[in-house]
């Protein structure tokens, strides 16, 4: 049992014979920055401010998209600092592996997975929707009557069109990174001018009195006018839905192992790429409900809508040619990041190995990237959009929360600890607030910062469930909710109180614990307003995903490798140190190598 517990909690070392990374290091600043805005800013830049400010927020959907932005921005520090700390390929599940364990990274890794798969497929889904609106929704009806497909959890038809663009971009992807961005920089340059046509054109035709609707001039069941038509619980439900909008900038983080620099330009290009977004998202939103009242918003395709509205035509379609360059960047940058992970886990050995082949040409992760455009292409052909983004969010979430988990973990521990330190009752209670004035890590700060991010997380979820539970309106609900909120207070201070890592790092995540621990609240708060649906499917994928890790990835992981080697590597070492203590070898033998019996292994050491 006890074998099992360390190879479920087995973390990520590099290996004293491994060599150098086999992809390019091509990508620089621009590309990077590039990738992130590109793979955001399409499908909810053109949908998402209209669909919100429709029956939602209304013109409050600007106030909306900043409190997403917010809590997107507490995920990419955390995301940007672990960049600085681990340059490889594999995002949050690289960032798992190391500092948590194998059977958590393989979770994460997994939920990545179906992440991306979902998002690529959404994308072209969304862009064969989009694409069908132009020529009066067509295809969509030749198709629905030719092949209709009968059965609830599918689609109403085969959407050939978005099963061939996935395939297609899947071979672009497979050509080469560098290819593959020039390409991607090219289009989001389109869209960003798109973006700014939007502007510029949505600002000569803007209307304040928009925002100042009275009530009496309101249709019935679009709220009561004015600013915040549906009130402060329509902003925090736009904002949960806005959320999902900033989704896509954390591709950059799976570039590790190709970028120019990484410590230096993934932390940058996250956060300038998630200031250009909130940019472009606020401007969109705030002409868009300028230009026309929010219960007259098209919710499918808003912007040709509005531009009719005040028929400029010629604008209209400039925006549509946009957006649909817009959307092929977001798909390239949905699938982008998807054959790095499943690189990155068959490297490690706890998938199918042949999946981090690397060809020889292109420099790239080929089978992955194949594996990668059949899967996703597939779920675009077979699910409609309503079914796919249903599932996207959920494994989103969870890394995020994994992240910021991780930062607090490593922020409060070094990388030897070897300090000896009483662990006796009292000690510990007088730690709770650094009573033993200790100034760096050592094993029982760092329990007790462990042992309260699991707290918190606990306590959260009771939080959320409180929230569910109880009426906000009654006493007894802010009661139980403002007791609870005060003991998360209470456990960010006592981890606070701790003494951190003295490693010096090219970016750091500010304000820590209280960052992180807010990314975890907002993250499983998010996670709470997921139906039931969506959890049992996503229960579905992580089974399919336990029984590959448990009949597979458990035995063939090449951490197994890489820990015999460093045992090898130290037992090695030790007794060099052995015989080198003698000052005359060749009259005081050792009595131990003389006899043929080697100074026994140096026994490998894991510590969770």
């Amino acid at each position: 049992m006890t074998n099992f517990w360390k190879a479920l909690t087995r973390r990520k070392t590099d290996d004293v014979n491994e060599g150098e990374s086999k992809l390019a290091r091509v990508l620089n600043l621009f590309d990077l920055t590039a990738l992130g805005v590109g793979s955001t800013l399409g499908l909810g830049v053109y949908v998402l401010a209209g669909q919100v400010a429709y029956n939602i927020a209304g013109p409050a959907v600007t106030i909306s998209f900043l409190i997403a932005a917010v809590a997107s921005a507490f995920a990419g520090i955390c995301y940007a600092e672990f960049a600085a700390r681990v340059p490889k390929a594999g995002s949050a599940y690289v960032y798992s592996y190391v500092t948590i364990g194998e059977f958590v990274a393989f979770t994460i890794g997994w939920n990545l997975i179906l992440e991306y798969v979902i998002g690529t497929a959404s994308v072209a889904r969304g862009l064969s929707g989009y694409f069908d609106s132009l020529i009066n929704n067509d295809m969509s009806k030749a198709l629905n009557e030719s092949l209709h497909i009968d059965v609830d959890f599918l689609g109403d038809y085969p959407d050939f069109l978005s099963f061939g663009m996935v395939l297609l971009l899947a071979a672009i992807l497979a050509f080469g990174a560098k290819e593959s961005s020039f390409l991607n920089n090219i289009f989001t340059t389109v869209n960003l001018v798109t973006i700014a046509i939007v502007l510029v054109a949505g600002a000569m035709n803007a209307n304040v009195d928009n925002w100042r609707i009275p009530e009496k001039d309101v249709p019935e069941g679009f709220g009561t006018g004015g600013f915040m038509p549906f009130g402060i619980a329509g902003v925090m439900a736009g904002a949960a839905k806005c959320f999902y909008g900033f989704v896509g900038f954390d591709c950059i983080a799976t570039t590790g192992e190709e970028a120019i620099n990484p410590k230096r330009n993934i932390p940058l290009s996250i956060v300038v790429s998630l200031i250009i977004i909130f940019l472009s998202y606020f401007g969109v939103s705030t002409v868009l409900t300028m230009m026309l009242p929010y219960y007259l918003q098209d919710k499918d395709a808003p912007f040709p809508h509005a531009f009719d509205a005040v028929e400029w035509y010629t604008i209209k379609w400039i925006v549509t040619i946009g957006a649909v360059f817009a959307l092929c960047t977001s798909l390239l940058g949905a699938m982008f990041p998807l054959p790095r992970i499943l690189y990155a886990m068959g490297n490690d050995g706890i998938l199918f190995k042949k999946l981090s082949t690397v060809h020889s040409y292109t420099k790239t992760p080929l089978l992955a990237t194949v594996v990668s455009g059949i899967f996703a292409s597939i779920m675009a052909l077979l699910f409609n959009l309503d079914q796919l983004v249903d599932m996207m969010s959920i494994g989103t979430l969870l890394a995020y929360t994994i992240v910021a988990i991780c930062v607090l973990v490593l922020r409060y521990q070094d990388e030897e600890m070897t300090k000896v330190v009483s662990v006796k009752a009292p000690n510990v209670i007088r730690q709770f607030f650094n009573g033993n004035s200790y100034r760096e890590p050592n094993s029982m700060t760092s329990a007790i910062t462990k042992v309260g991010i699991v707290v918190f997380a606990i306590v959260c979820l009771v939080w959320c469930s409180f929230q569910k539970v109880f009426d906000l309106d009654s006493t007894g609900g802010i009661v139980a909710l403002s007791l609870v909120g005060a003991l998360l207070i209470l456990i960010c201070i006592v981890i606070g109180m701790q003494p951190v890592s003295t490693i010096e790092l090219t970016f750091k995540v500010p304000l820590v614990p209280f960052v992180p621990c807010l990314s975890v609240f907002a993250n499983l708060y998010l996670m709470f307003q997921l139906d039931l649906n969506t959890w049992i499917r996503f229960l579905i994928w992580i089974v399919i995903g336990y029984v590959i890790y448990f009949c597979y990835g458990l035995r063939n992981s090449t951490q197994i490798t890489r820990n015999r080697n460093h045992a090898e590597a130290a037992s090695n070492a030790l007794r060099d140190q052995n015989m080198g203590q003698h000052e005359n070898p060749a009259f005081e033998p050792d009595s131990k190598v003389e006899n043929g019996r080697l100074p026994p292994p140096y026994e490998f050491s894991e510590k969770l």
